[in-house]
């Protein structure tokens, strides 16, 4: 495998040196920030990953403010005790996308976030105390026990959280196969996700940094080459 101060080395040359890349990374993640963070922000953050997979984000942006109201700020205590008259009025509801499989992925993940508040303290607790270096076992957790929150989006919310992870976006894959990993152009079995997650903590281990610098530092060494004005409005994305 390629070492990691070979991948930083071609990622600085593509930016403009060390501090322009420095410049381009993502503040190291703070596990007491995520621990304090309201059940609520949780739910909100989950269900704008979900609404947002296979969608135009900028529709779901413009748009929050009236999923925020129709949701009930998406307290999830509220939520779970709502019947069933409050679900089928939001599938007219014009203030949110009204797809119904997504609407009904707020009710369930709802309960979901509850119980999990019940035997951690609450989600932020919950995650902050989850390893980085087992990030396949966290979306194994999230798929089984939440909704739509297999793939992509389950890695997409844990970014926007603020959890130490990486993503397997296109880049980040190419960037992997590059380097001499075994891995398919697109990762989604389990053996590819072990994978990835054993060179992520090999290249943790051998650099010190942070999952989510490392993924984006991989994503920006490879593939097209975007200037930084663009990459900012990419927040979140590798």
């Amino acid at each position: 495998m390629t070492s990691f101060k070979t991948i930083r080395a071609r990622a600085e040359k593509r930016k403009g040196g060390p501090k322009a890349l420095a410049k381009l990374l993502p503040a190291k993640p703070d596990p007491k920030a995520l621990a304090k963070l309201g059940d609520d922000r949780i739910l909100a953050e989950m269900s704008r990953r979900v609404f947002s997979a296979g969608f135009a984000w900028s529709v779901i942006e413009n748009k929050w403010p009236g999923f925020e109201t129709a949701f009930v700020g998406f307290k999830p205590g509220p939520l779970t005790l709502q019947p069933d008259d409050f679900w089928d009025d939001l599938m007219k509801d014009t203030r949110i996308v009204r797809n119904g499989a997504k609407i009904m992925s707020v009710r369930a993940n709802a309960a979901f976030v509850s119980d999990i508040a019940r035997e951690h303290g609450s989600f932020g607790k919950f995650l902050a105390k989850w390893p980085s270096s087992d990030e396949t076992g966290l979306l194994e957790l999230l798929a089984k026990r939440g909704s739509r929150l297999g793939g992509n989006t389950g890695q997409m919310m844990l970014r926007f959280l603020g959890w130490d992870g990486f993503v397997t976006s296109r880049d980040v894959v190419k960037c992997l196969r590059d380097a001499g990993l075994d891995i398919a152009e697109t990762v989604t079995s389990k053996r590819d996700l072990a994978k990835v997650q054993a060179q992520f903590n090999a290249w943790a281990e051998e650099t010190g940094l942070p999952y989510v610098q490392i993924s984006r530092i991989c994503a920006m060494s490879i593939g097209e080459n975007y200037a930084a004005e663009k990459l900012a409005s990419m927040i979140g994305d590798d």
